[in-house]
């Protein structure tokens, strides 16, 4: 979570007419490369993120998650193929620097391996510095309809925030490509992706409740792989502006912690992604995010502690 609005100088490489119809795909295409001199228990495996999954000029936080989860499930079907069935339900990071867009490394090491659950460790790193360090949790995903649907309960906090949120982006959603946004975030040109106007005040010089909307979908050519499209659900947990943004705080929102968790496989179509908050302090904010499906159902959500933009 690390959008500025206060310098527009930053743009999406090549455009939407340009863009590459399967970029998220490249993200998840890691390779091992230390066959010679890995052990039984860990690995390293390369992997490309490309200027699209940038905001401003550093990786998008989602999408290093993302790239991590893709490498801890490849070497844990690669070292125990019995557990190739396991997906990453949850990762929690800790961000140690921001990388530039560009080949990664990551360092992939197995804590425990279980019939339930199985525990891997992986630092992102690049130039030999480590960036992300995240711990994944590795089990069975949901592969049935849930007993108590988020949005059951239209009075609690959950249903409060998404149960009128139209499955798709309504008429006078506000795509990235037309806001001032789309000059910074330049991971629209990677999926198509607009917010909720109505719950998004700041983008028109105005103020609000610190929560916000989003619609987003991956291109066609990254939806035909369930896999990619699970680790783009965990991708859009952190697909939101920081916001405080809609309180009047712009600026850089480095993130400190953020723990994901992945449900199930998303339904075709388009995700629906709701941020909120507990509390805006003095120097930190929390943010929750939550992605639901074309269903409705859960596939993803993400905590996460941020620091607060300073005004100025």
């Amino acid at each position: 979570m690390t959008t500025d609005l206060s310098d527009g100088t930053a743009t999406a490489s090549g455009g939407r007419a340009a863009a590459h119809r399967a970029p998220f795909s490249d993200v998840c295409a890691v390779r091992r490369i230390d066959h010679d001199s890995g052990t039984d228990d860990a690995a390293t495996y390369r992997g490309v993120i490309a200027d699209t999954w940038t905001v401003g000029p550093k990786v998008h936080g989602g999408t290093m998650v993302a790239g991590s989860a893709a490498a801890a499930t490849a070497w844990l079907r690669e070292s125990d193929p019995e557990r190739a069935a396991m997906s990453p339900i949850a990762v929690s990071s800790d961000f140690l620097g921001a990388p530039e867009p560009g080949e990664v490394e990551y360092e992939v090491r197995t804590r425990k391996v279980g019939r339930q659950i199985c525990l891997v460790d992986v630092t992102l790193t690049q130039g030999g510095k480590p960036r992300v360090r995240s711990a994944l949790t590795f089990g069975h995903l949901d592969d049935a309809a849930p007993i108590f649907p988020s949005a059951a309960v239209a009075g609690d906090a959950a249903g409060q925030v998404h149960h009128d949120m139209p499955a798709e982006p309504s008429r006078d959603a506000v795509g990235y490509e037309d806001s001032p946004l789309g000059k910074v975030v330049n991971v629209s040109a990677g999926a198509d992706l607009a917010m909720d106007g109505s719950w998004a005040p700041f983008l028109t010089g105005g103020t609000g409740l610190p929560r916000l909307r989003l619609w987003i979908r991956p291109f066609e050519g990254d939806r035909s792989d369930p896999e990619v499209a699970a680790y783009f659900a965990m991708m859009a947990a952190d697909i939101s502006p920081p916001v405080p943004m809609n309180l009047g705080h712009f600026g850089w929102a480095p993130t400190v912690q953020m723990t994901t968790y992945l449900r199930r496989r998303p339904a075709p179509g388009w995700l629906r992604v709701v941020a909120t908050t507990h509390e805006i302090g003095e120097r930190m904010f929390d943010c929750d995010q939550l992605v639901l499906d074309s269903t409705g159902a859960v596939v993803a959500q993400s905590r996460q502690l941020a620091l607060l933009p300073q005004q100025r």
